[in-house]
């Protein structure tokens, strides 16, 4: 069959590769008689292949994974995934310790999360993982890892000190502590909560500083768990603080916590898309939440999703290339050999990453 040598701007799905191809280390990429894919040519671009060579006649495009069935089914997720079932039970027990007035230790609760944090090669790496958590059942423990490991994460962008990035991951483990203390058929609820059962749990923020208020631990992770429901603008729970009353580590705490409640299946929703989510962050928390911390995060969690795949609501799939700074939620995506600002199209957005 008759081979032609091409451009990686000029690569198609359904091409089917005539030769090995490998990186500048001559680790093999993509094998000969490999068939194209809109994630096998992204592969390539990350990898800075300018050319390869293709056979003449294309073939059928096999049915691609979804970005998460990919994720779900590769061996660094399957590692991942053992520890992270394994660190929630083990969470659930330190809780419900803590509940009954066991010792409290901080050390025992720390070195369940670094057990994650260990296995994974960065930051990035545990946020890619966590991408493939998003529909295990939304209870407490869950989450509460989840926000740690992103307290953990947050704490390396803003350049905290080790000691400081271990106060605040264990903020972020305690900080829905309060919530064991609420009735479960209430936060188990698949529907909307009445009004009642809304102010009960917006208790647990003052019943999870009850908890915590006489145990041998820095007082801003205290803080943590009672204020990181209120917002800058006076607008949370339980006291209406303003943003000069609540404690910096509150805070970071309050904004790790929405991104993953958001980012995760819930009982009465589904996963909101991350850039959803930023946009959210954009139009409103500006006011909401602490703008240095908030920009921080944003530039950095939209960054993690840089070459991945994603469907845009008019049906089209492309592969996120570029972050405009000034919109974060809007990056431009290349679709084939064309190029999408979405900063420019505001009829335009992305519906899902595949």
């Amino acid at each position: 069959m008759d081979t032609i040598k091409i451009r990686i701007d000029q690569a198609e799905a359904g091409m089917v590769v005539a030769s090995d191809i490998y990186n500048m280390n001559n680790q093999l990429i993509v094998s000969k008689g490999t068939i194209l894919t809109e994630r096998a040519i992204t592969r390539l671009r990350f990898y800075n292949i300018y050319g390869l060579t293709v056979y003449a006649e294309k073939r059928e495009q096999p049915k691609e994974e979804s970005y998460i069935e990919a994720l779900r089914n590769s061996a660094d997720f399957k590692k991942f995934n053992r520890t992270y079932v394994d660190t929630v039970s083990q969470v659930e027990n330190s809780f419900n310790n803590v509940i009954t007035g066991a010792e409290f230790d901080a050390d025992k609760l720390l070195a369940e999360t670094d057990r994650i944090i260990h296995e994974c090669r960065n930051g990035a790496h545990i946020l890619e993982m966590l991408h493939g958590i998003r529909n295990y059942d939304d209870i407490t423990f869950v989450h509460s890892l989840n926000v740690a490991l992103i307290c953990n994460i947050f704490a390396g962008w803003l350049k905290l000190s080790e000691e400081d990035t271990k106060i605040l991951t264990l903020a972020g483990l305690l900080h829905d502590i309060g919530k064991m203390l609420v009735p479960k058929e209430i936060i188990a609820k698949a529907g909307k909560l009445t009004n009642e059962e809304y102010k009960i749990i917006q208790k647990h923020t003052v019943k999870g500083y009850q908890i915590l208020k006489d145990q041998p631990i820095d007082n801003r992770i205290k803080l943590a768990a009672l204020l990181h429901h209120e917002r800058c603008d006076g607008s949370g729970y339980p006291n209406k603080f303003t943003a000069e009353q609540i404690d910096d580590f509150a805070k970071i705490v309050a904004i790790a916590d929405v991104y993953d409640a958001m980012t995760s299946n819930r009982r009465y929703r589904n996963a909101i898309c991350p850039f959803d989510v930023v946009e959210n962050f954009e139009r409103e928390g500006l006011l909401k939440y602490d703008p240095g911390y908030l920009l921080t995060f944003m530039e950095h969690i939209v960054q993690s999703y840089l070459h991945n795949i994603v469907r845009l609501n008019d049906g089209r799939e492309g592969e996120v290339v570029l972050i405009n700074k000034l919109a974060l939620s809007r990056p431009v995506v290349r679709i084939g050999n064309g190029f999408v600002d979405l900063s420019k199209e505001p009829d335009l957005l992305i519906e899902e990453i595949v």
